[in-house]
């Protein structure tokens, strides 16, 4: 028998999967810890990468002058009258959020982890900016709450790093990627853009391959924002590049769900940009829409997480849902 749904979805949504651990609702907040990047501040390199303008993925409630906890109050407040939340896991999103010292690191994580309504943490930040120090940090807070690393790697192409300035390569990534595999408790998910300038659709899924064979706990897919104060609008706007259309990106989502074991969640398949900042694209689709799009997309080509995954293509062979699903320590 084909495997063909998870939880009634073609993939392994981050929701469920949620539901699936705490056996309620889950929701994000996020909150800012006033961190900067190695590739703004001259370590590395001065501008960030060419498609970077920070507040494409900052909400408005997020403000570096508050605390963390004011930050997580606020947000929660937010999305308890929205969505009726009742707890939540901290994300913390803007720029490199391990980029200092454990020392700086530890109150942070902890403030944020000490809110009652705090069920785990979520951390984003790029692969060249973690110590083993830090490692030490999570994997000790990861026997106490759930926890998750996201590292941003965008590309596994070097010559499409070097390209947006990113500041570091697939070398770096593959280093911490495996240093951080071999931590206890430490659940990893990875952050691919689609729709780089001058990568085909062969080079993209190569990115995807790559991580599949990598064994990934998670994954954030979204198509590549062209938004104001950057470079790459320059380029956009010269004709430099192309960007792939919607029906593009549909087809280069759904085969990139094929190619990845249907254990792997799916935290993210498509990225929204403040429309006062955003040039393209322009697809007028909040998150719902695209979720309705994406699901009818995929019955409608009869396409499914772990299609053509080479490990896991049968319901025989697919290991016990319980059985990749994080230990809690309640």
């Amino acid at each position: 028998m084909i495997y063909k749904s998870i939880n009634n979805k073609r993939y392994h949504n981050f929701g469920r999967y949620l539901k699936n651990v705490f056996g309620e609702r889950i929701f994000k907040v996020c909150v800012d810890g006033g961190f900067t990047c190695p590739n703004r501040d001259g370590s590395k390199g001065r501008g960030g990468c060419i498609y970077c303008n920070n507040d494409s993925f900052k909400p408005g409630t997020v403000e570096v002058k508050k605390t963390i906890t004011q930050q997580l109050n606020e947000g929660m407040d937010y999305q308890r009258i929205r969505y009726g939340a009742k707890k939540f896991i901290a994300y913390f999103q803007p720029f490199s959020n391990t980029y200092d010292r454990v020392e700086n690191l530890e109150p942070m994580y902890k403030e944020a982890l000490s809110h009652p309504d705090v069920v785990g943490l979520s951390i984003g930040t790029r692969p060249d900016c973690v110590s083993d120090e830090t490692l030490d940090l999570l994997e000790d807070l990861a026997q106490k709450t759930h926890l998750w690393i996201e590292y941003g790697l965008q590309s596994m192409h070097d010559k499409t790093l070097d390209y947006i300035n990113r500041g570091h390569g697939l070398k770096e990534f593959h280093e911490t990627y495996h240093k951080t595999r071999q931590r206890k408790g430490i659940h990893i998910c990875v952050h691919v853009i689609h729709g780089l300038p001058f990568e085909t659709k062969e080079m993209m899924l190569d990115t995807i391959k790559y991580l599949a064979d990598l064994d990934i706990d998670g994954i954030k897919i979204h198509q590549l924002h062209v938004v104001k104060n950057t470079i790459m609008k320059k380029m956009y706007e010269n004709g430099e590049f192309t960007l792939p259309s919607l029906e593009e990106y549909l087809d280069l989502v759904s085969s990139s769900l094929e190619l990845l074991s249907p254990r792997v969640v799916i935290q993210r398949l498509f990225g929204l940009g403040p429309l006062d900042i955003l040039i393209a694209p322009s697809w007028h689709l909040g998150k719902g829409q695209f979720n309705t799009l994406i699901d009818e997309y995929l019955e409608k080509i009869d396409c499914y997480q772990g299609k053509n995954h080479k490990y896991f293509d049968t319901l025989d062979n697919l290991p016990p849902f319980r059985d990749f699903l994080p230990v809690m320590n309640r």
